[in-house]
């Protein structure tokens, strides 16, 4: 039984049951109706955002394509350690920025994905990480030395780590010194 007071006599008086209920139905209806249309303009807003985002993104990336200038830039702007050594492993992993692991998961380092550290990297692709964008593969590199080649103080010792921790080639480091040699890479950062 549902009542309604009534203020004039200040008693509850009982109200006629079909018309409680066409009054809830009516209103539950009006309600849905309103939620939906507010739901519906609200999930239009969001795809349109997000739209405009990935417009944004593909312009951006567009605009900032990858090029050794803008490389150097950054891996001197980030401060990455012996930076001369960074840029002739990205030369000699991508074969001077042109292998599909680079084209296609814009990895400058062929890293693979990072499991215990931090990492910018979305996923594994052709069994390296893949980005979103070339200079997501630099930061990721900067996480990598931050996180394992921080304490490391000399050109050696970092040769060092490389050639027992990161590379597969028992000749890596040998390579990286020819590479660093033959295009003249410390200059560039002097």
């Amino acid at each position: 039984m549902l009542y309604k007071y009534d203020h004039g006599t200040l008693k509850f008086a009982k109200l006629c049951f079909k018309k409680s209920i066409s009054i809830i139905i009516g209103a539950s209806t009006l309600i849905l109706i309103i939620g939906y249309m507010i739901g519906s303009s609200t999930r239009k807003e969001v795809i349109i955002k997000e739209f405009i985002e990935a417009e944004q993104v593909i312009l951006v990336q567009e605009l900032d394509t990858f090029s050794q200038d803008k490389f150097i830039a950054m891996i001197t702007d980030l401060n990455v350690k012996y930076p001369h050594i960074v840029m002739a492993q990205s030369i000699l992993e991508t074969g001077h920025w042109k292998s599909n692991i680079f084209l296609e998961n814009h990895n400058l380092f062929g890293m693979k994905q990072a499991r215990r550290r931090i990492t910018t990297a979305e996923g594994t692709s052709r069994n390296h990480a893949y980005y979103n964008h070339w200079r997501e593969s630099v930061y990721d590199y900067a996480f990598y030395q931050c996180r394992y080649l921080s304490k490391i103080d000399s050109e050696e010792d970092y040769f060092e780590y490389l050639g027992a921790s990161y590379a597969e080639a028992p000749n890596y480091v040998n390579v990286l010194k020819a590479t660093i040699e033959k295009e003249n890479l410390k200059a560039l950062f002097n």
